[in-house]
């Protein structure tokens, strides 16, 4: 019957993008092959072809749901936070937890670029995250009162780059806290350029 058939075909998505999702991001999206990957998923060869049509759209609905679970992570933690400085601080503490998961290996869409031309799905994917993440600083950066957010914004993105980096080079998930740290003074002293002479007047 026509509704088997449907709740077959979402069981064999959902298999075959739990395992690629797990293979991708352990291995890379290149070094896994299409038999692993159905081998894993305990599907057939034409499942895999019949809901995704080929490789490539299996790495972009991969990545895809890397972006939509990571931002909705950051999302949620920062919508928890009412101070607006404290939004900002809070970003670095969601990376903080994803840092201290097992099997933690650094940013999905940095290792699969690492394996991809500069142009196609891999590098449009990863383009369209970093948008994210790049106007989720400077929004923040606005929201908290920094006189130039587009600036504080790119270095604070600069930061969660390099300590996600730190992170998986190193295997060292607490540096976290130093992230945190570092960001809490690139926001003071960007905030700082805002009051500072507004002080200034005050006491003259």
């Amino acid at each position: 019957m026509p509704a088997v058939v449907k709740d077959d075909r979402r069981g064999a998505r959902e298999r075959l993008l739990e395992a690629a999702s797990r293979l991708f991001y352990a291995e890379g999206v290149h070094t896994v092959g299409i038999d692993r990957i159905i081998d894993e998923a305990g599907v057939a060869k034409a499942s895999l072809y019949k809901t995704f049509g080929s490789k490539d759209a299996l790495i972009q609905a991969y990545l895809q749901g890397r972006h939509d679970g990571v931002t909705r992570r950051i999302s949620a933690a920062v919508a928890r936070v009412d101070d607006p400085r404290e939004k900002v601080l809070t970003v670095f503490e969601a990376q903080g937890t994803m840092f201290a998961e097992p099997g933690y290996r650094g940013c999905a869409f940095v290792a699969a670029t690492a394996e991809a031309s500069p142009t196609g799905t891999i590098d449009d994917a990863a383009t369209a995250f970093r948008a994210w993440m790049r106007a989720l600083f400077v929004g923040l950066a606005t929201a908290a009162g920094a006189p130039d957010p587009a600036t504080l914004g790119r270095r604070l993105h600069l930061l969660y780059d390099g300590a996600s980096l730190s992170a998986r080079m190193d295997r060292d998930p607490t540096v976290a806290a130093d992230a945190r740290a570092a960001a809490e003074t690139l926001l003071d002293a960007a905030l700082a350029g805002l009051t500072g002479p507004r002080v200034g007047s005050v006491l003259s």
